[in-house]
């Protein structure tokens, strides 16, 4: 056994706090509770933004993405931050990342060249000696990676390569690959994809996806993940893996059997409360109009990911869309079990610490809203938590400690005994993990800066009872009473029975904010 503990992080993507079996009883996820039983769930954990790139990011360098700089979708983190896996190489351990990376974005330019843009993520060449010529990568020495959610077409890399060793050499034909793609173009014809309108051949209406389940992305994810820790394990080597499962993310299709696992009329979906808006920003209000009302702010970003309207779903269809959702979580739960057999059959399961969380939330209904977006509802925010490390702490724990994404840097660091840098903003929480101490931490921070203009630029500040957003250069602002009112309702910020709150939370804000600011290096002298 290695004398450091092995460091294990599974996450999803999109993954609603709720949909665990030990919180939800329509969900069947017997080994993330087999999980949770080994250590604790917590059910008060929050990314640093709701989206995907900066909350990985944040991940990996325990910073906020206002210090990172990959602030948003379509940014990139720069390669010179140093990472958690560049911290840990140094002590011998072996740094590997299994599934999604997206800590770039699809498209490259001069000024920020991209490795998982087009033509790239589809030049099968290049991704064959990726590994030789590109590790470490953000800190990795070994990286398998896609990119794709469901049928989407942004499929390539190393998964695109396993599926061809599989003996699926037209795997293209399974994802929606469409003529306005233009970037997908590649001056190799041998790499271009075949070019169709419509959807691709994989996809059916009622979400079921032709593409095997033993092919699925998932199964993909979860045998590289066991193989990854066996490699490591045979080495006698210390590790750190991530292992980065691309579902539920939509768009909602799945395999059978995972595709009926569920039934839609069994399903219970989020709903918007007349008039729940009547006091929100004015972006909240535009999302209950089927008219073309957010034009206006699509220059600022509010044309995509959750920022358009959303009343013409229908509670079919989201009833139907859940019931995947729900397929796909089961789907993935049932190799985090492999992943879990294959520690207790090499006996290090004792030996390693294990995270499972997810980068954002997902709305389905709450609301009246759909996916994701700039709105920081408890539903986008929160993320499922557990913690486990084997008879090292409590079993059984369920905690309502507040914890954030960007502590799980510094806090894997401890673990090995190495002291949180200068230049990283989140803190350990081994401690508090382990209970030899009281929680440290007693609120989170959320950003979200979408787009260099002013109206996708907000910050939220959650507390134990209370949850504070204000938007940058606007009057508009939230304020929820989560214990009186934990489904978010009703408003406060311009409640004159609350401003004594508000004006405490705007306070609390300001320092946290000032506690956060990091320090690259001491000061060695005085001037």
């Amino acid at each position: 056994m290695n004398p450091r503990p092995n460091l294990l992080l599974i996450t999803s993507d999109q993954q609603h706090w709720t949909t665990l079996g030990i919180l939800n009883s329509k969900i069947k996820t017997p080994n993330l509770d087999r999980l949770a039983k080994m250590g604790a769930n917590f059910n008060r954990a929050y990314c640093p933004n709701p989206t995907c790139t900066p909350t990985r990011a944040s991940i990996i360098t325990g910073m906020y993405p206002s210090a990172h700089g990959a602030y948003t979708l379509g940014t990139k983190l720069p390669e010179n931050i140093p990472t958690l896996g560049d911290h840990l190489r140094k002590v011998g351990y072996r740094s590997t990342l299994i599934g999604k990376a997206h800590f770039q974005p699809l498209k490259s330019t001069d000024e920020s060249p991209s490795l998982e843009s087009y033509p790239t993520l589809r030049d099968l060449n290049f991704w064959s000696s990726f590994n030789d010529k590109h590790t470490p990568w953000y800190g990795f020495d070994h990286c398998e990676l896609t990119r794709n959610h469901g049928d989407e077409g942004h499929v390539g890399q190393h998964y695109a390569l396993w599926l061809e060793e599989q003996g699926l050499h037209n795997w293209r034909e399974y994802f929606q690959i469409r003529s306005d793609n233009v970037q997908e173009s590649s001056t190799d014809a041998s790499l271009a994809p075949p070019i169709k309108d419509g959807p691709a051949y994989g996809w059916r209406s009622d979400m079921t996806w032709e593409l095997p389940e033993e092919l699925h992305y998932t199964t993909w994810t979860g045998k590289r993940t066991i193989h990854a820790i066996k490699e490591a394990h045979s080495n006698n080597q210390p590790f750190f893996i991530w292992s980065s499962y691309h579902d539920p993310h939509p768009p909602y299709c799945i395999p059978e059997p995972w595709a009926s696992m569920y039934d839609p009329d069994d399903m219970e979906i989020g709903s918007y409360i007349e008039n729940e808006f009547d006091h929100m920003p004015p972006p909240h209000q535009l999302t209950r109009n089927d008219q073309n009302d957010f034009a206006p702010f699509n220059q600022d970003g509010w044309g995509n990911h959750g920022y358009h309207p959303h009343i013409g779903v229908t509670e079919e269809h989201l009833k139907k869309s859940q019931a995947i959702y729900y397929g796909m979580i089961s789907f993935m739960d049932h190799w985090i079990g492999q992943t879990l057999d294959t520690l207790e059959e090499l006996g290090i399961l004792d030996n390693t610490l294990i995270v499972f969380t997810s980068d954002h939330g997902h709305f389905i209904g709450q609301h009246g809203l759909v996916a994701k977006g700039p709105f920081h509802y408890e539903d986008v925010i929160k993320v499922p938590f557990i913690v486990a490390w084997n008879n090292h702490m409590p079993a059984q724990d369920h905690r309502n400690d507040i914890q954030s994404l960007v502590d799980i840097a510094p806090t894997f660091l401890d673990a090995v005994g190495i002291k949180t840098p200068l230049n990283m903003q989140g803190e350990s929480q081994l401690s508090s993990w382990l209970k030899t101490s009281e929680p440290s931490r007693d609120h989170a921070i959320i950003e979200n800066h979408h787009q260099a203009g002013e109206h996708v630029h907000l910050r939220t500040l959650v507390t134990d009872r209370y949850k504070l957003t204000v938007y940058r250069n606007k009057p508009w602002g939230e304020l929820f009473d989560l214990q009186e009112d934990p489904y978010e309702t009703r408003n406060r910020f311009a409640d004159p029975d609350y401003a004594p709150v508000r004006s405490q939370m705007m306070a609390e804000m300001i320092q946290a904010d000032l506690n956060r600011e990091p320090a690259p290096m001491p000061r060695i002298a005085p001037a």
